[in-house]
């Protein structure tokens, strides 16, 4: 995963040990719980706190309040891309579905060995004396010295409240990078409305577009460009490296993470990153995954005809079920394709390594390795699938190597009782 280019500096002080309530903790760890699988497919490639929500990764906002590197404990087969560390010793394990706040730091340092931090039936942190093996849960019920937390808990639970609480994170991530820090002089090309709400990081180039700040921050990541004529209505971020194509239309909350290409319009999405969206189309209230590649006029509804609560497809229960929300589009996992004019219906869910292709509204819940649309699928075979991930890491200077073909192949295995074409 790469993050971005404020964080990446933030890293690179961080130590491997921090002090509670004079504890010396050797190890932060952030650990997946039972919220992993509702948020498939997207957990199928990364631990909960690898989710970008926001400018930053869960992962990262954690790293940059407790000034500390953090590990991830997860699936097996993921523990080679996202190792835990090497030595034992007092380790703290965070839920990475949870967000950090200032006084959820303060609560977190409070923790004795043996103790965790709760909320309702949410362990939000435990503080043990060793590294846990891969597969350990902490639960509400194993761990019998509690501390209650008395601050309101942010977290993800469920796909679509990565774009539902993006905004929040997008005003947290923004005070947490700019604080104290000087925006790169925006071009006088520019129509900036709210501009002490704008931020440009070194190398960013920003010009001919309208900035509108008033209704939430912007922040431009390093060396990412906004071409001409893009007009972009806050809160916004652009991730290092990312570009934002000719006459984009962008509506907030909205995040664009490293190493895309983003055109046409776009409202209250996130797209994690190494991805293009790249020509005119609509993408509203969606999540869509590394390595993703939606085609030129390519659109998803997010609301429905009746405007009806709209219902998606849930892994956990093997059913669809009632997000609670009008406005949902498109859930789309790690390196997906869309061919051209490309129809997405009101909350689809597309899994991982998918291709999609041809007229009409394919269905609503399209199964990893599937290839073709609304005529039909059959199954996308794994050697052709790993041969097209090779070619597209490639292009980005990225191989693709034993540990990623190994997690790709496992999520074949994991995910063939889905694909009953």
């Amino acid at each position: 995963m790469f993050s971005s280019s404020a964080s990446v500096k933030a890293i690179a002080y961080l130590c491997n040990s921090t002090k509670m309530k004079g504890i010396m903790v050797k190890h932060t760890i952030l650990f997946d719980d039972i919220r992993r699988e509702h948020l498939l497919p997207l957990t199928y490639t990364r631990p909960v706190a690898e989710i970008r929500v926001g400018i930053l990764t869960i992962k990262e906002k954690w790293e940059r309040h407790l000034n500390t590197k953090c590990y991830s404990l997860t699936f097996d087969y993921l523990a080679d891309k996202f190792p835990l560390p090497s030595e034992n010793g007092t380790c703290l394990l965070i839920n990475g579905g949870v967000f950090p706040s200032e006084k959820l730091v303060l609560e977190v340092n409070q923790l004795q060995v043996n103790q965790a931090l709760v909320s309702n039936s949410t362990v939000i942190a435990v503080l043990l004396s060793k590294v846990p093996e891969i597969g350990y849960l902490p639960t509400i019920d194993r761990i019998e010295n509690k501390l209650n937390s008395e601050e309101e808990i942010v977290q993800i639970f469920h796909p679509w409240d990565i774009f539902r609480m993006n905004g929040l994170a997008l005003e947290r991530d923004f005070e947490l990078i700019t604080k104290g820090r000087k925006s790169q002089p925006i071009p006088s090309s520019n129509k900036v409305f709210n501009p002490e709400r704008v931020f440009v990081e070194e190398g960013a180039t920003v010009e001919c577009a309208i900035l509108n700040a008033s209704t939430g921050p912007i922040y431009i990541g390093k060396d990412a460009e906004v071409m001409e004529g893009s007009m972009i209505r806050g809160s916004f971020a652009l991730c290092e490296h990312s570009t934002l194509k000719l006459g984009a239309k962008i509506y907030g909350p909205t995040t664009i993470g490293p190493q895309s290409k983003v055109g046409g319009e776009v409202n209250n999405s996130v797209i994690f990153g190494f991805t293009n969206k790249a020509h005119d189309g609509f993408l509203g209230n969606s999540v869509i995954g590394e390595w993703c590649n939606i085609g030129a006029d390519s659109n998803n509804s997010n609301l429905k005809n009746n405007y009806a609560e709209v219902k998606l497809w849930c892994y956990a229960k093997r059913s669809f079920v009632n997000t609670g929300l009008q406005f949902c589009g498109l859930i789309m996992g790690d390196h997906s394709k869309c061919g051209i004019n490309t129809m997405f219906n009101t909350g689809t869910v597309v899994g991982v390594s998918a291709n999609i292709f041809g007229d009409g509204f394919p269905r609503n819940f399209i199964p990893s390795f599937s290839w073709g649309g609304a005529q039909g699928f059959s199954v996308y075979k794994i050697e052709k699938a790993l041969e097209t991930a090779r070619l597209v890491m490639e292009r980005r200077g990225i191989a693709l190597d034993e540990i990623e073909v190994a997690i790709l192949t496992k999520i074949f295995e994991l995910s063939a009782e889905f694909r009953k074409h």
